[in-house]
């Protein structure tokens, strides 16, 4: 049954489309707070809980490597429950890890509210790319990059909101508990409007084997080292900045800069490659973007520090929709490339994760963040050389996938 149509039982045709990517956005606004929202305030943090910077890093590591740990489990989750059961839960328990930080005291009970964050996340994200091909498969770029642009935007809102509500209320935990808001408006919504179709499973049968396909497997490296500025600047540029002497809330309006600028790169991208099949020069393009900006933040951090940031965010931003829409691309049915998308995310983001405590573990052994940059800038150069290899004419060849 065509989703769409299952929809437009209740509503009219455009209207069911509307509240689709609705939906789409809001799942988006949600994944992302739970990591930004944390680094503007770390120095308030760690003065009130004991909190050190290795432990810092997990709460932005635990996470993200959850994120890629249930995306590998994906084909056994979808025996247990249904596609609609996972999310509920995800944004369910997205909205409690929220609530508990208005409550909790210590750095462990911290840590822990960030794992159990990381879970939601995880069921939530990845569900989104398969769902997106299944319910726009006509629009899928666009629409990849509508989910992206709103991912980005709710991690950058929260770096940018959160200093003004401790700022507002004079205590930390509100500045991270209130994201329990738009999690609580998000699993309305779903309950709501969602799919009359998704209450199914999205896959019954084991899916093909892509731990036996090395294209697979360079999705995900790839994914996961273009990804790791993301995640290492979400947890240390503000604290960069703050020790070179700025404010929580400048240091947190730069990262909302950042995101900003990950936004117009998520949706301007689609838009400039929709009639080029081949994704290797936007690739090559938003990377070299990234590599400017980090060397930028190495040479200069203070001359033109907007510059530097709004580089490394626009290609930040364009390089996860081109990565992910590349990925889908690789296979024509929805189901199939769904799950190809959470096997590459699975890797990928267990990747991306571990970067927050590599650049952190070198910033505590030189006492400077420069040495995290220019290991992200060498990651970034690597992956664009490994760029030329994602040609598509090689798709059909690549993803001849032996079946279990």
């Amino acid at each position: 049954m065509n989703t769409n149509n299952a929809v437009s039982r209740r509503t009219p045709r455009r209207l069911a489309s509307g509240l689709l990517l609705l939906l789409i956005v809001m799942l988006g606004v949600n994944l992302r707070p739970i990591l930004t929202a944390v680094g503007p305030l770390l120095t308030e943090i760690r003065a009130s809980t004991g909190l050190g910077f290795q432990g810092a890093a997990l709460m932005t590591t635990l996470p993200v490597l959850c994120m890629g740990l249930f995306a590998l489990l994906l084909p056994w989750c979808n025996r247990w429950l249904s596609m609609h059961a996972w999310i509920v839960t995800g944004i369910a328990t997205i909205a409690a890890a929220c609530l508990w930080r208005f409550f909790l005291d210590g750095s462990a009970a911290l840590i822990a509210s960030a794992l159990l964050a990381g879970i939601g996340v995880a069921l939530v994200q990845t569900f989104a790319p398969g769902l997106i091909k299944q319910w726009f498969p006509g629009k899928m770029p666009s629409v990849m990059g509508l989910y992206s642009a709103s991912l980005m935007a709710g991690g950058g809102t929260a770096a940018m909101l959160s200093p003004l509500v401790v700022g507002r209320f004079g205590d930390w935990h509100m500045g991270l508990g209130v994201w329990a808001l738009p999690a609580v408006t998000a699993l309305a919504l779903w309950l709501a409007f969602r799919p009359l179709s998704g209450e199914g499973r999205t896959i019954q049968a084991r899916g093909p084997n892509f731990m036996a396909n090395p294209r697979a497997w360079l999705l995900a490296v790839y994914l996961g080292v273009i990804n790791g500025g993301y995640t290492s600047m979400v947890a240390w540029l503000p604290v960069f900045y703050r020790q070179l002497g700025w404010t929580a809330a400048d240091s947190g309006a730069i990262v909302g800069w950042m995101t900003l600028l990950q936004v117009l790169g998520a949706l301007a991208i689609p838009v400039f490659t929709r009639q080029r099949p081949d994704r290797r020069p936007a690739l090559a393009t938003v990377l070299t973007l990234q590599i400017v900006g980090l060397a930028g933040l190495i040479m200069t951090p203070l001359a033109q520090p907007w510059l530097w940031v709004g580089l490394i965010g626009c290609g930040l931003g364009a390089s996860f929709v081109l990565c992910l829409t590349l990925t889908l691309e690789h296979l024509h049915e929805a189901r199939a490339a769904g799950s190809l998308a959470a096997f590459v995310q699975g890797v990928g983001f267990i990747i991306t994760g571990l970067y927050p405590s590599l650049t952190g573990w070198l910033r505590d052994i030189t006492g400077s963040f420069l040495s995290s940059w220019i290991l992200l800038m060498i990651t970034i150069a690597m992956m664009l050389i490994v760029t030329a290899r994602f040609s598509p004419s090689s798709y059909a060849s690549a993803m001849n996938i032996p079946r279990p």
